[in-house]
């Protein structure tokens, strides 16, 4: 009943996706999302503002190292 809650990470097609972290060179902006590797669909999933938000996208979905797109 009050048992600790387990965190699951959240998953991706890594076959078909990579994480990307799209930043703008005009003021600085990052936005974390995935890009499909065959077709360059970009998918947003979150706007980095520290890096804290950006250290829980890494964790969130188990990420070591994620490219930097300008």
């Amino acid at each position: 009943m009050f048992r600790k809650k387990q965190v699951r990470q959240a998953e991706y097609d890594k076959d078909n996706w990579k994480p990307v972290l799209k930043c703008s060179i005009c003021n600085g902006e990052q936005v974390a999302g995935f890009k499909n590797i065959h077709t360059g669909e970009f998918k947003e999933e979150c706007l980095i503002r520290s890096l804290k938000e950006l250290e829980a996208f890494r964790q969130k979905y188990g990420i070591e190292e994620i490219a930097k797109e300008y």
